[in-house]
């Protein structure tokens, strides 16, 4: 048999099949984890001088490239999923491998925004105007047909929504002490006024009898009567009946939305930021930024990448023969071999990563705190003598 692998290697760039780390001296220099130091040890543990080793060098700087690409897949990986809601519209021109990502508040806004919307207090929607003629004696509008005539709504083809009617009479008076306004001295005579004036409003709800509660109601309802105005509407189906029947002609407005632009998921469409995994700015980690901890792992997922690839060699026939006798190679052996070891580091590296996600750490400080609360109770107080 052939021996293929000369017994050491001299790098030079070019020679593997993608050069992502080529240009990188702790990958193509002759430093320890230089991918001819790889090399050679790899060569050794897959038996070499005692038995002859089918690859050739650039094979095995094919696989020690690999294993380094892979590794940093499965960290880019974990670190999409974790960052992602950070991540997302942040501009895709910057590459943050290497870089710590900093939460931020950026998915809270996004939705208190259509929190805003939906109770009219901000948001990203906004709010039309729109009026119609109110026709003395008559209750009944149907707010859809006049969508249907109304140009800026039937250009965009979309219903509507109210979202507000202007519809309110004036005050039955101007000035009034309401129970519970704290201007001047009205709380304090509306106390007095049922004889509690000298009770201390924090602390009046635990002293105060249940007619008090009775008398507050009646004075709330009282309020209501004579300060709120009895002009009322009903809006079902965008149908708005008013209250009390008009006696006049009158414009009366009202604000609505248009519901395709509250329902369009690609509300506020940005091109050039992140939208998912596929364009997070994530690039292959620079090799010399590996820690001496990941490296260990890349050079043995590259030795088990070798040993499968031997095997594959070696399995191109089961049997060699040799004079009186065959020899019975152990391809199947080594390929089973490498996919257990692949499998053992794949998941090992997996589980370290899931044990530093954000979740995790934060469990772990919880754990922690708690730990530390309990432990501090069992501390006993000092004792002061003098």
């Amino acid at each position: 048999m052939e021996v293929i692998w000369p017994g050491s290697s001299s790098f030079s760039p070019g020679e593997t099949p993608y050069g992502f780390y080529d240009t990188d001296t702790e990958f193509s220099g002759s430093g320890n984890h230089s991918v001819d130091k790889f090399s050679n040890w790899a060569a050794k543990r897959l038996g070499y001088p005692i038995v002859a080793i089918e690859l050739q060098e650039s094979q095995f700087y094919a696989c020690y490239e690999e294993s380094i690409t892979e590794y940093s897949a499965q960290v880019n990986q974990f670190n999409i999923k974790d960052n992602i809601l950070s991540l997302q519209g942040q501009s895709t021109g910057s590459n943050i491998t290497h870089t710590k990502v900093t939460p931020t508040f950026g998915r809270a806004i996004q939705l208190s925004e259509q929190y805003g919307t939906e109770a009219g207090v901000g948001g990203t929607i906004d709010f039309k105007s729109g009026s119609i003629n109110v026709v003395s004696g008559s209750q009944v509008y149907d707010l859809n047909a006049w969508a249907q005539v109304s140009e800026s709504v039937a250009q965009s083809g979309s219903g509507i929504e109210i979202r507000k009617v202007f519809y309110e009479g004036s005050p039955a008076i101007t000035r009034y002490f309401d129970p519970y306004a704290g201007t001047g001295d009205g709380s304090y005579n509306m106390l007095d006024s049922f004889g509690f004036g000298k009770f201390s409003p924090a602390v009046q709800f635990m002293m105060m009898p249940m007619y008090a509660d009775i008398l507050k109601v009646q004075a709330i309802e009282f309020n209501d009567q004579i300060r709120k105005s009895a002009y009322s509407f009903e809006l079902v189906n965008n149908k708005l009946r008013i209250f009390p029947p008009p006696t006049e002609n009158y414009k009366l407005h009202f604000n609505y939305l248009l519901k395709d632009d509250r329902n369009n998921t690609a509300q506020g469409k940005v091109t050039g930021v992140v939208s998912d995994i596929s364009n997070a700015p994530y690039d292959n980690m620079q090799f010399k930024f590996i820690n001496d901890v990941g490296k260990q792992w890349i050079k043995k997922y590259a030795l088990a990448l070798c040993k499968e690839l031997l095997g594959q060699i070696r399995s191109k026939y089961n049997s060699l023969p040799i004079p009186n006798a065959e020899t019975t190679l152990d391809g199947d052996t080594l390929r089973t071999e490498a996919s257990t070891e692949k499998e053992f580091l794949m998941t090992q590296l997996r589980e370290i990563l899931e044990q530093t996600s954000r979740k995790s750490l934060l469990e772990a400080d919880k754990d922690e705190a708690e730990f530390l609360q309990e432990k501090l109770q069992k501390v006993p107080y000092p004792i002061y003598i003098g």
